[in-house]
């Protein structure tokens, strides 16, 4: 097993005694509310792409207190198209 950290820099792996760590580059709008649940909820859908986020994001609104759902949809205008349209669709709905 080994971490993993997403980053704004470039990719690259270290190795810190024993242990191998991953940097892997990745979009700034995947590295938004670190240490938040809203970021949690970004990095979930990403991974899950397109085709189960719409059913993903229905299941974790009924998990999700208002503040947290309030901050995935202000970050809303620098989500891809695609998480945008399924985030606008539940907060129109709740």
């Amino acid at each position: 097993m080994r971490a993993i950290y997403l980053t704004s820099g470039r990719s690259r792996q270290l190795t810190l005694g024993a242990k191998k760590i991953e940097l892997r580059h990745a979009p700034g709008w995947q590295l938004i509310s670190p240490g938040r649940i809203a970021g949690d909820v970004v990095r979930t859908l990403t991974w899950l792409g397109p085709d189960k986020a719409g059913a993903a994001i229905r299941m974790l609104s009924a998990k999700l207190r208002p503040p947290e759902l309030n901050e995935v949809a202000a970050a809303r205008a620098r989500l891809p198209t695609w998480m945008a349209q399924e985030v606008s669709a539940l907060v129109t709905h709740v």
